[in-house]
Order: structure tokens, then C-alpha cells, then sequence
């Protein structure tokens, strides 16, 4: 194992998530009840502007919550673009629904929404629409073909906290939406996610089907399936301290996309940038190189010095339980980004002397090739 000088992603983690830490640990309430979940839940949604935000235990099963609170169900038909990470593919499966790929944009890396509305058919109930590397789809425009075809958006905001599209956090958009505190996520529970929307009858059935679908005032009685999806109240005390510095982490984060920016000569690379009507929070910087030879030995070089990089996400639908012989030739913007892109290291405390010394070695790199 690699001991990385400077690593792709550090979490921002201080005393008051310590002393909220403590405070769960003291009074025993360890598990899936106490205070912060509540305070958790209601301050999350006070900051998407959003009515009701369900807590869950990651990404992977708001995602799960999402498709089942919607009543897909086996055979309907989920859009995904095929250039994402493998969680909202799977929460498809997970249901039985039949996953139908589209291909992203290398503009903006994003879904491509031109091949949406020729995509829907009679058995389409929905399109999920990840907003990748702090990046924005055009989701007002996908939200009209969806609205014209009368199918539901689940926006995926797993790598979009604190990112904006005319104004309004990416997550109101959608029927529901999703977000995750992985380790690595702008805010961070260490493993947590959450569900949100303005529906509160959605709202509700979230919340039963992540409580083992338990019913109300009947202890150990259960009138449907449900799954056990809870935050702990020790992931919501981090969780509470987190989004009251959220706007610091976000603000340290555009310096950061700004410093790089500075640096970095841009002449034969593309970089995270913002797009009409959108306000990123830049999650992972990260860069597209002329082809994937030259990808892998920037990484080689980086790592050299001892310094973290990440590939961007494999195209899923070339993977064994994806692959369908069909796919060929279909996807291929999808493919270009996946053997072309690199994340470098973006933690909300990295130094202006460590940027320094990324963008100088590839500079240097970006000269000899």
C-alpha cells in the first residue's frame, strides 16, 4: 500500500464532531434513535430548501428507497447513463426494473438530455440523473421531456452537495433525490446517505420501508417488506456538524477549483468548469487527457511523487452483469470519458503549496507528451 503524501481526499473533521461523537457515546443512544437524527434530518433540509429530507444508512440504499417509494417494478423501464458510478445501476436491478443506458456529453460529462425523449417508451417509468463530479446536468431541460412524457427524475446528488442550477439546489428538481456521506463526500457521515422530496406521502413511505416497515403503535408488526436503512445516531452527530460548516467546506473548495485553475496549463486538458445557470462545489478536480496512454502515465508520475489520483468511472455497460453485445458502438462518449479522465486530489483542507506542486509535475508532464 502506497503511503500518499498528499491523498485525493481527506474528510474535514474538527472538535465539534468529536463532542458530538462523545455525546452519543455518553448517553447511549448509539444506534438508530436520538436527538441528531432529527436535528440531522430537519437542518439538511433547511439547506436544500426542501420539505422533507429522510436520513439512511448510504447512498446505495437512498437510491434503493428511491425506485421502491416511486412503485417501480419489475420489467418498467429506468433510463441511467451508462457513464456513472455503478450504485444507481444497481438500485435499478435490485427491484427487477430493466436498466437502459445513455450515453453523457464530453462537454459536460453529464447525461446527454438530446437522447432522452428517443430513449422513453411505454414502459419507461423513469430516468436517473446523476450530477457527476460536482457538476450540473441541464436539468431544467430534462425535467420538461420528463414532465411531457409523464415519467419520474431520481437525481443522484451523491458528488453535488452544495451545487446549484438557477438558484435552487440540485436535489429540488427531482420526484426524489439522493446524496451520499461517503468518507470522501463534501459533507460526511463515514458511511450515510439521504432521501429527499417535497412529497410528503413519498416522504412517508420512505421512512417506513427504511424502518423495516414497522407499523405505528404495534411493536414487532410489520404489513409490508421493508428494509432495515437506518442512520445511526452517531453518523447523524457527525452528519449535524458537518452541515453547520458546510458553507466554509464549499467555499474552501472553489479556492481550490480556483487555484488549479491558476496552475494548470489548460491547453491540452479540460477541466471541471461551471455552465450556464449552474454553481458548482467542484467535488473532485478532475481533468480529461488526449487519450488513455497519456491518462495512465500521468498517474504513474503522480504517484511517483506519492501523490493520490483516480481514475473516472469504468463505463458500466461493459461490465460481465451489464454487457450486452448490442452495446456496441453505442456509448461511445461514455467510453472516451472513461479512458480519459483523472481526479486529483480535491480535500476541502489542501494547501495552496501542495496545487503547487500537482499542476507544476503536470505542466511538466503535459510539455513532454
Amino acid at each position: 500500500m502506497i503511503n500518499y503524501k498528499i491523498r485525493l481526499y481527506d474528510p474535514s473533521i474538527g472538535a465539534q464532531e468529536k463532542k458530538n461523537v462523545l455525546d452519543c457515546l455518553n448517553s447511549n443512544w448509539i444506534s438508530s434513535k436520538g436527538k441528531y437524527i432529527n436535528k440531522f434530518e430537519k437542518k439538511f433540509a433547511n439547506f436544500l430548501k426542501i420539505k422533507h429530507a429522510i436520513s439512511v444508512v448510504n447512498g446505495t440504499t437512498a437510491l434503493h428507497l428511491a425506485l421502491l417509494a416511486l412503485k417501480i417494478k419489475k420489467n418498467d423501464e429506468v433510463i441511467v447513463p451508462s457513464f456513472t458510478y455503478i450504485a444507481p445501476v444497481n438500485a435499478i436491478k435490485y427491484i427487477g426494473a430493466k436498466v437502459k443506458f445513455i450515453d453523457s456529453k464530453l462537454s459536460t460529462w453529464q447525461l446527454d438530455e438530446s437522447k432522452l425523449e428517443g430513449l422513453i417508451t411505454k414502459k419507461t417509468k423513469a430516468v436517473i440523473v446523476p450530477h457527476l463530479y460536482g457538476q450540473i446536468n441541464d436539468i431544467e431541460k430534462i425535467k420538461y421531456i420528463c414532465k411531457k412524457k409523464k415519467i419520474y427524475i431520481i437525481e443522484d446528488c451523491a458528488e453535488a452537495f452544495g451545487c446549484y442550477y438557477k438558484n435552487k439546489h440540485v436535489g429540488t428538481y427531482g420526484d426524489v433525490s439522493t446524496f451520499s456521506f461517503f468518507g470522501s463526500k463534501t459533507i460526511t457521515t463515514g458511511e450515510g446517505g439521504m432521501v429527499v422530496t417535497n412529497n410528503k406521502k413519498i416522504a412517508d413511505l420512505i421512512y417506513k420501508l427504511k424502518t423495516v416497515a414497522v407499523v405505528k403503535n404495534k411493536n414487532y408488526w410489520h404489513d409490508m417488506v421493508g428494509y432495515n436503512y437506518r442512520m445511526t445516531n452517531i453518523c447523524a452527530a457527525i452528519g449535524l456538524a458537518q452541515i453547520n460548516k458546510a458553507k466554509k467546506i464549499i467555499k474552501n473548495k472553489i479556492k481550490i477549483f480556483h487555484l488549479y485553475r491558476k496552475y494548470l496549463n489548460l491547453k491540452k486538458i479540460k477541466m471541471n468548469n461551471e455552465t450556464i445557470y449552474t454553481k458548482s462545489s467542484f467535488w473532485l478536480i478532475t481533468i480529461f487527457l488526449q487519450s488513455k496512454k497519456k491518462r495512465n502515465l500521468l498517474i504513474k508520475l503522480l504517484t511517483k511523487h506519492k501523490i493520490e489520483t483516480r481514475t473516472t468511472f469504468n463505463p458500466i455497460h461493459k461490465m460481465p452483469m451489464y454487457f450486452n453485445r448490442n452495446y456496441k458502438n453505442l456509448f461511445p462518449n461514455s467510453e472516451i470519458l472513461s479512458d480519459t479522465g483523472l481526479s486529483l486530489p480535491s480535500g476541502s483542507n489542501l494547501s495552496d503549496k501542495e496545487i503547487k506542486k500537482i499542476c507544476s509535475l503536470i505542466n511538466q508532464f503535459i510539455y513532454k507528451h
